[in-house]
């Protein structure tokens, strides 16, 4: 029996909590991780995993051979990378998780730049809008919005992504100008239930102050495409991220509603996990890619935002903010 290679096999089955991902991700055959697994059980003369219909876990012992086994292979493939890299190579695999929207607009053709200074790099780039175990799921990096829970990562600002209301000119020359925060709250928006609280409340900043106004989202999607198409048609106006659509902008496809206002606006963050050694291919993407992520028209270095005691709620029909609101804190 090759050791090294049933532990990688074991090690990975863990990971994926599946032998036909394992197997996968290895470049071998179902059967080729199932004889490793059984390999393994008998030289240790234990059982180390559970299989069910559904997903495969690790017993008491195997968890333990888990834990001391994963940081030994990740730190021998470094060593490995590393001699490489000293020989004027960066190759492997690198898997990277981000969300949708940034991910298909901007990391997308980062990692395209990437790749073709180092070809011989494979790059498994997963886009979903969904919290992921980086180490658990065996990425080597997540973009994330909002900062990232869980111990053992090593976390990296990024700025904030800054949001905005915008509208079609055929929908400001349908429906008139919006220029109050009463209007507002009078036209069809479409949204994503991550800008909104309860009761489709849309929270606001102009420079210090905080501003509520329930709104009426007559569309909610968290798909980020087809907030942007729903815009251009027209029909709605809404709040967006300013990335997605900073070159229908430019070309006056959108506009701008409400310039001096933005809807409340969340940090990114690229993490990774601390308990492997950083691989050499892992820190050359990383020092590539941050500083374009940062560049993204967009993602902006801003002020902390305004404390929830300067919150104030704008009801239908009014000009001008009232008192503070017990609405806040509702998200």
């Amino acid at each position: 029996m090759d050791l090294a290679l049933a532990l990688r096999a074991f090690v990975r089955t863990v990971e994926r909590g599946s032998v036909t991902a394992a197997a996968k991700d290895l470049g071998v055959s179902q059967p080729a991780v199932t004889k490793h697994l059984r390999n393994l059980e008998a030289h240790v003369g234990a059982r180390l995993v559970e299989r069910s219909s559904r997903i495969v876990r690790p017993t008491l012992l195997g968890q333990m051979l888990y834990e001391a086994s994963q940081p030994a292979l990740a730190s021998i493939e470094a060593a490995l990378e590393g001699v490489r890299r000293n020989m004027g190579l960066i190759e492997g695999l690198l898997r990277v998780h981000a969300p949708t929207c940034i991910g298909a607009k901007h990391l997308h053709p980062i990692v395209m730049e990437f790749q073709a200074r180092h070809p011989t790099v494979t790059i498994d780039l997963v886009l979903e809008d969904r919290v992921v175990d980086l180490v658990f799921e065996n990425f080597d990096l997540g973009v994330k919005y909002g900062r990232p829970d869980g111990q053992g990562l090593v976390i990296r600002n990024l700025g904030r992504i800054r949001r905005i209301l915008v509208a079609a000119p055929a929908f400001l020359a349908k429906h008139g100008p919006v220029d109050t925060l009463a209007r507002l709250a009078e036209i069809d928006l479409v949204t994503t239930a991550a800008v909104l609280s309860p009761h489709d409340t849309l929270f606001l900043q102009r420079g210090s102050e905080e501003a509520e106004v329930r709104v009426r989202a007559t569309l909610r999607t968290n798909n980020s495409n087809v907030i942007v198409n729903s815009l251009m048609t027209g029909r709605v106006a809404g709040p967006v991220q300013h990335l997605l659509v900073h070159d229908e902008l430019e070309d006056g496809i959108l506009v701008r509603i409400l310039p001096e206002y933005e809807v409340r606006s969340h940090e990114i963050f690229m993490a990774y996990p601390s308990v492997r050694f950083m691989r050499p291919v892992v820190r050359a993407f990383t020092d590539f890619v941050v500083p374009r992520l940062k560049a993204v028209e967009g993602i902006d270095t801003l002020k902390q935002p305004p404390s929830r005691r300067d919150a104030v709620l704008v009801e239908v029909g009014e000009d001008t903010p009232k008192k503070p609101s017990n609405l806040l804190g509702r998200s």
